[in-house]
């Protein structure tokens, strides 16, 4: 089942470690490609100096001010793409960045994507996951919610707590305390 839209109508810290264990998928030409949601870290407005959204409202981040359930997938240091669930009411700038996937669906297609990789290697970073699974700028602002779409997140596994790591978030050394320290990262051990 597809996740509801009032799943994504909370504060972003609580739905990004609901995301693990949750399934994402990209349906391509009929074909379900995707995995476990293992890694998340939450962005939260214009007052977090790690966000996009701290500068304010651009054509880039433009999708993260439209209602939570929506996609947004920005190309980054000239060669990636990143994959982000819109959290929150339209008008706040919130964001899941979804870091790693444990892949389940499509692994033929997944190692096509990515030759020469080894398995744990697959989708284990926000770049990789976006390569493997074929996720591009075309999917941006996509309804994560559709069942008609695409791309979407459906219920998975539940993950204790006893499984889930919280660190602060990975990749942003130049944002300012008190967000660089902030404990918005989640990862999950599967068993």
């Amino acid at each position: 089942m597809i996740l509801p839209r009032d799943f994504y109508f909370r504060p972003v810290q609580s739905v990004a470690r609901d995301l693990l264990g949750k399934r994402l998928t990209h349906l391509i030409s009929g074909q379900r490609v995707g995995g476990i949601i293992v890694e998340a870290e939450a962005y939260d407005g214009e007052q977090d100096l790690a966000c996009h959204a701290r500068v304010g409202k651009t054509e880039r981040n433009k999708v993260m001010y439209s209602q939570g359930g929506h996609a947004y997938v920005y190309f980054t240091y000239g060669m990636h793409w990143m994959l982000n669930c819109v959290t929150g009411e339209t008008g706040y700038p919130s964001a899941v960045l979804i870091r790693a996937i444990a892949p389940t669906d499509g692994l033929e297609f997944i190692s096509v994507q990515r030759p020469n990789v080894q398995e744990k290697q697959l989708c284990n970073g926000p770049a990789k996951l976006t390569k493997a699974l074929a996720i591009t700028g075309e999917l941006n602002g996509s309804d994560l919610c559709d069942p008609d779409g695409a791309l979407f997140i459906e219920q998975g596994e539940a993950i204790s707590d006893n499984n889930i790591r919280i660190t602060p978030r990975i990749g942003i050394q130049t944002t300012p305390e008190p967000w660089l320290s902030k404990p918005w990262r989640f990862v999950a051990t599967l068993s």
